[in-house]
């Protein structure tokens, strides 16, 4: 495994640390006896504690608790002092997303989000916008995925007017420029015509297809076709309809006083006035389960493939139990997934599942791996036998207890500064989560027990009626793959 420079730098320095303190302690004279007649003691040797049965005091999560100030205009802003370093960091998000955007012009709410940065502001060009922001050591980021739209700024204490200034105009009013456009466009194009090159790009996009549905919002991926449609007009329509105080959250963390941030916010946003937004429908998820064996030929080494379901949303209560089941089962190096079909059988060097709860509608739960033709239908019959496992036998107390410990720290050292934790903020809060629900989930994560972990297996999980699709070169495959079912082949150029 290759490490970056900067880590192996500090590998580096770390030993030679612990060198020079376990040679100073080797080399520390011994006192002199008081009686040189008397029995010596030998000197004792380095002791190497098990880690296994070392014992650490129970890790404390209190995060702090950012002000919540809703400005005039309607926009919601968090805010967070950290006084460490001399910057500001601010992180918007806005309630827009590709769901909405039209079929026939799928790729338009990505390249709003692109164009928006790059084409620069109706007051400053592309160029100068780059040459500032370089010059101040400051960034501005914008970006549209399916459900949301993100907007960034991090900059230096002592140019955070600018800065706002500079931030403000990109979501008030970006020029969206016909030449940026273009670049965008043809950038996006080449995604398009590249992304069927990587078998698991291909899986993700196809099994998704396979769930939601090909013309679900949460599934349709743009093509060529649909962003030649696209014109500068429809980001400029696209940006005036949800690009609104009203539809924006703000979270801001940084070296400033309180009260003379939101004079310096009021400031920079002064004059965007609020507005009613109307959404377009999005058709809501069916939740079915409807097992359906499918494949892509590909005459590549590996198969890549994933088997799931439709999953939960992010405010079902199972959420908790559900992650402590899924990190038993397929998360991490301990995970049974991982035991089973990597250590003991040999069969695919990474698997794993992944439990992806919707913060909107239905999210998705799948396993997924890469496995050598001749292996394929065995590593399936071994992923399956695993999640039927977990639901008919209990899972061990040292497996719940180790499974929680890895759950709860991963999520503590999610908030390991400031400007994470106000960003949580803003994300529970677009998705309409509890106030109290950073502060909550650890004693959620602790109080599952082993009879959760069989309910929810039970109840969420359906591998008789798995979605099945394999990337790769059938004619290899240690059985024919309609020994699962009915095979449907999915012809992708």
């Amino acid at each position: 495994m290759a490490f970056p420079k900067k880590a192996l730098i500090g590998f580096t320095l770390a030993g030679m640390l612990v060198g020079v303190i376990l040679f100073a302690q080797e080399a520390k004279p011994a006192a002199a006896p008081a009686d040189r007649g008397a029995k010596q003691t030998p000197p004792s040797t380095f002791h190497r504690e098990d880690p296994r049965t070392m014992k650490f005091a129970e890790l404390k999560f209190t995060p702090p608790k950012p002000e919540r100030v809703t400005l005039e205009n309607g926009m919601t802003v968090f805010l967070l002092e950290d006084h460490e370093l001399p910057t500001v960091d601010a992180i918007a998000a806005i309630r827009t997303g590709s769901i909405y955007e039209p079929a026939e012009k799928l790729g338009l709410a990505s390249l709003t989000g692109t164009v928006m940065r790059s084409g620069g502001t109706k007051d400053v060009s592309a160029d100068q916008l780059n040459e500032e922001l370089e010059f101040l050591a400051a960034s501005i980021e914008t970006s549209v995925s399916a459900e949301e739209g993100t907007a960034s700024l991090s900059v230096m204490k002592k140019d955070l007017d600018r800065g706002l200034q500079l931030f403000a105009n990109i979501l008030r009013s970006p020029a969206f420029t016909e030449d940026r456009l273009m670049v965008a466009k043809n950038q996006l194009k080449e995604a398009i015509r590249r992304r069927n090159d990587v078998p698991s790009q291909l899986t993700g996009i196809e099994f998704n297809k396979l769930l939601y549905g090909s013309s679900h919002p949460l599934a349709r991926v743009p093509t060529a076709e649909t962003v030649d449609r696209i014109t500068r007009e429809d980001l400029v329509q696209f940006h005036q309809k949800y690009f609104h105080p009203n539809a924006l959250i703000l979270g801001v963390t940084g070296d400033f006083n309180t009260s003379e941030m939101l004079t310096k916010l009021k400031e920079a946003f002064k004059g965007w006035e609020k507005v009613a937004v109307t959404y377009p429908p999005v058709e809501e998820v069916k939740l079915e389960f409807k097992k359906s064996v499918n494949l892509i030929e590909r005459p590549i080494d590996q198969t890549n493939v994933r088997l799931g379901q439709l999953g939960i949303k992010l405010s079902n209560p199972d959420f908790f139990p559900l992650s402590v089941m899924n990190s038993i089962l397929g998360s991490g190096f301990h995970s049974r997934l991982v035991n089973e079909i990597r250590t003991k059988m040999g069969l695919a060097y990474a698997v794993g599942s992944i439990l992806n709860p919707g913060e909107r509608d239905y999210g998705n739960f799948w396993i997924q791996f890469e496995t050598k033709p001749e292996t394929t239908l065995k590593a399936m019959d071994a992923a399956l036998l695993e999640v039927r496992k977990i639901q008919e036998q209990p899972v061990s107390q040292e497996e719940l207890d180790t499974a929680k410990d890895i759950v709860l720290n991963s999520f503590v050292f999610r908030f390991s500064d400031s400007s994470q934790i106000v960003s949580r903020r803003v994300d529970y809060l677009y998705y309409g989560l509890p106030d109290n629900f950073l502060e909550t989930y650890r004693d959620k994560i602790a109080k599952v027990t082993r009879e959760d972990i069989q309910r929810v297996a039970k109840q969420y999980l359906h591998p008789d009626q798995f979605v099945m699709l394999a990337v790769g070169d059938s004619k290899k495959f240690d059985q024919p793959l309609s020994t699962l079912g009915e095979v449907h082949t999915i012809a992708v150029k």
